[in-house]
């Protein structure tokens, strides 16, 4: 039995490990909302292609899911945009904000302007 635990426990020094629970580095010290706490959405995006993220910063995305969008990096040339997927009415991903490049959705609709710029902080790119 101890030569099992042991095994076990060897094992697990060599499995990939999660940046999950950790500060990861941040993508821009800048973005725009639509208010300061970016908490309303800026618009509405299809995906046109599927992404899967690089690290837990970042959210899966599949093509023809909805995004709302709620904030556009600045330091990047709007490259990342932050937002949360819709997969469906009943909720089949839950509701998390991450981000994602912006060349992988296009605008379905425009809800409110993006033209308030707000400082990032750690937790924008705080692992969960």
């Amino acid at each position: 039995m101890p030569c099992k635990f042991f095994l076990f426990l060897s094992l697990g020094l060599f499995l990939p490990s999660s940046n999950a629970g950790r500060q990861m580095p941040k993508l821009s010290a800048r973005k725009l909302c639509a208010d300061s706490e970016c908490s309303y959405p800026i618009l509405i995006a299809r995906a046109v292609q599927d992404y899967n993220p690089a690290d837990c910063r970042f959210i899966s995305i599949r093509q023809g899911q909805l995004v709302y969008v709620y904030g556009m990096l600045q330091d990047t040339g709007n490259l990342f945009w932050a937002g949360s997927v819709q997969d469906s009415y009943y909720g089949g991903q839950e509701a998390h904000i991450g981000h994602f490049p912006s060349s992988v959705v296009e605008e379905v609709q425009a809800l409110e302007p993006a033209k308030t710029e707000v400082k990032t902080t750690k937790w924008d790119f705080y692992c969960k």
